[in-house]
């Protein structure tokens, strides 16, 4: 009794999990490894049949030519006939052979095809097909052999475009160049940068032309009216101003944001400016009065990205908090959310002339159909980088930067990434500069701006010596898009 005592009260040895896990895999080897290692020779009779059967069922078409011309070669090609059986099938003295020997490794239809001739034989009806060439598969598993034809992708072929490539590098901020509005006559553009200015430079020389200063933060939001001689800007100071391009001075302010301002556009009919901030709400202002029209609260998050439109929805939304919002803009209501995206919606672009928008988000670029706001597809590539901006001309080129200073180039109608293209950061700068803030086509379409943390601003061009034949398009339709 004391030694059952003693043992009991010996301490157990603590087994880690991975000694446990090596002995369940060794118990696991030791009960299948017999079924793995101890394989049947190959039989060769099995090997015979199975090819039969695979001739059979490739060369039945060809199996039987047509009879020579001529009464020789009639006799001849009997007699052959006769006397050799079809490529690869038993003939009648192996059909005798299986009568008396029926290896077990064969196939299952060869004691099946027996016991039905002997059956038969015994009560006097037909008997079953003594050799494989005599035997018929069933219907339904002809098809498995036969070609399916491939079926023409429906999905669109992608238009060429030329690939883009930058010309002309313009320095003169002093910070990070975060917004970008072009003159509605093609003459200038604005830009403004995290140095708390806003710069008007001339679109054919690149030479700057003006230097407007007044905002105490970095100008994040910029837009050109196309009827007045107003420039509106937005920054971080939670400051909105319209500047008076006659008297280059700020004419007026628009009080009201409780944060920094992140985007700002104009609507192309009614008199009216939206802007969308870190407080988390779009405000729609009387352009003339100062007045707060209406403050488009529903975000959970900031506000920025925003595009509109003449035609409802008037105004659609991006956030941070992952979600695109189409407003009612006379009821100043909220008319349906898009939750499609996984991350950050930071940019929002508008098709010229379709009914539709795209968005950029870290996890796609997905493209939407108006006035509903229904999903259409992803883009067939993933940039793999925050989206800072996109931009669309009319010759359905979409383009989109990325904080890493990559530079992607979309066919608009089938979502193929035809051109891939890196920044190059200017002198002095760090690698890590390299990151697109805001980009813009001019009004023609056949130059694109884009704005840069090495403080430089960029202009692109289509190459004119490109054709197909040097840039072949490398399409291939996806075999399964993504819902969502």
């Amino acid at each position: 009794m004391p030694v059952a005592v003693e043992s009991s009260l010996q301490p157990v040895e603590p087994q880690s999990l991975k000694r446990l896990t090596l002995k369940s895999l060794k118990r696991s080897f030791d009960l299948f490894a017999s079924c793995h290692t101890q394989r049947p020779p190959p039989n060769s009779e099995s090997i015979r049949i199975r090819k039969a059967c695979k001739i059979h069922d490739e060369y039945k078409a060809v199996k039987s030519l047509p009879a020579v011309s001529g009464q020789d070669g009639a006799s001849t090609a009997q007699s052959n006939k006769e006397s050799v059986p079809p490529m690869g099938l038993p003939g009648p003295a192996d059909a005798a052979r299986q009568d008396n020997q029926t290896p077990d490794s064969a196939l299952a239809i060869v004691p099946a095809q027996l016991s039905g001739r002997k059956q038969g034989e015994a009560e006097g009806t037909p008997a079953a097909p003594s050799t494989l060439s005599e035997y018929k598969p069933p219907e339904r598993f002809t098809s498995a052999a036969a070609i399916m034809r491939r079926l023409p992708s429906k999905w669109p072929r992608p238009v060429w475009h030329p690939p883009w490539k930058n010309y002309r590098v313009i320095s003169g901020h002093l910070g990070w160049v975060r917004s970008i509005a072009f003159d509605p006559g093609n003459e200038w553009f604005c830009t403004g940068s995290a140095d708390r200015t806003i710069k008007i430079w001339d679109v054919g020389s690149g030479q700057l032309k003006l230097t407007l200063t007044g905002h105490i933060e970095q100008v994040r939001g910029l837009a050109v009216s196309p009827k007045f001689p107003y420039m509106f800007s937005a920054g971080d100071d939670k400051q909105v101003k319209c500047w008076d391009l006659e008297y280059n001075k700020v004419i007026r302010s628009y009080h009201g944001h409780l944060s920094g301002v992140y985007c700002l556009a104009l609507h192309p009919t009614l008199d009216v400016l939206l802007t969308g901030g870190r407080d988390s709400v779009c405000r729609v202002w009387d352009m003339r009065t100062k007045a707060q029209v209406h403050a488009l609260s529903g975000h959970e998050n900031t506000v920025c990205s925003v595009i509109t439109q003449a035609t409802d929805p008037q105004v659609v939304t991006g956030s941070h908090d992952t979600t695109i919002k189409l407003w009612d803009l006379a009821a100043g209501k909220s008319m349906s959310t898009l939750t499609f995206h996984k991350k950050s919606v930071r940019a929002l672009a508008r098709h010229p002339f379709e009914r539709s928008f795209t968005s950029a988000s870290a996890d796609n670029i997905k493209k939407f159909k108006l006035p509903k706001g229904e999903f259409l597809h992803n883009m067939l590539a993933q940039q793999r980088a925050i989206v800072n901006c996109l931009a669309i001309n009319e010759e359905n080129v979409l383009v989109s930067g990325g904080d890493d200073g990559s530079i992607w180039f979309w066919d608009w109608r089938s979502g193929h990434n035809f051109q891939q293209t890196q920044t190059i950061v200017q002198p002095g700068s760090l690698d890590s500069e390299a990151g697109i803030y805001a980009m813009s086509y001019d009004i023609t379409g056949t130059r694109l701006v884009t704005c840069e943390a090495d403080k430089t601003i960029k202009m692109w061009k289509e190459d004119e010596k490109a054709t197909p034949e040097t840039h072949p398009v490398n399409f291939k339709p996806p075999k399964e898009i993504r819902r969502f």
